[in-house]
């Protein structure tokens, strides 16, 4: 099953990372041309939302089913003193946390605006800053923290 859910896990972040770019995306182009705030573009915001969650929910369940988890809060002194382990265990899950967390008051700030270049801003700036944070938590094959493979 771990290696199932590493596998969806996986699969699902480049989900999320091109809904993210298309909703980004969209609302940079909506801001900037001062566009209407299409049934599509609430269409893209709502289901980066989601599919966030959905990747949130998977890496939940990964986390606490994780050998690598189960061994860190076992043996916390020691495992501590890896920094793979601490990125894993802590940093990983909590800027991921903090990125949908972030996605989610976006989203549900941007569905609450009047005027449509509130929306694409508000789209605009929250998604942006997850993004970033993503991009950092992500543990790309090139990462200096930790690093695994584009495919698993």
């Amino acid at each position: 099953m771990y290696q199932l859910l590493t596998f969806y896990h996986n699969f699902m972040r480049w989900v999320v990372l091109a809904s993210l770019l298309l909703a980004i995306y969209r609302a940079y182009k909506g801001y900037f041309s001062k566009s209407e705030f299409s049934k599509f573009d609430n269409t893209v915001r709502h289901w980066t939302a989601t599919i966030a969650h959905i990747q949130l929910l998977i890496g939940m369940i990964l986390y606490f089913q994780s050998p690598l988890i189960k061994y860190l809060f076992t043996n916390f002194k020691t495992a501590a003193q890896d920094f793979n382990m601490l990125f894993f265990g802590l940093i990983h899950s909590s800027l991921m946390l903090t990125s949908i967390v972030l996605i989610t008051i976006g989203s549900a700030s941007a569905k609450r605006k009047t005027t449509d270049n509130e929306k694409f801003k508000t789209m605009m700036i929250w998604f942006t800053v997850a993004l970033l944070i993503i991009c950092i938590a992500i543990p790309w094959p090139f990462s200096p923290f930790a690093n695994r493979p584009y495919f698993r």
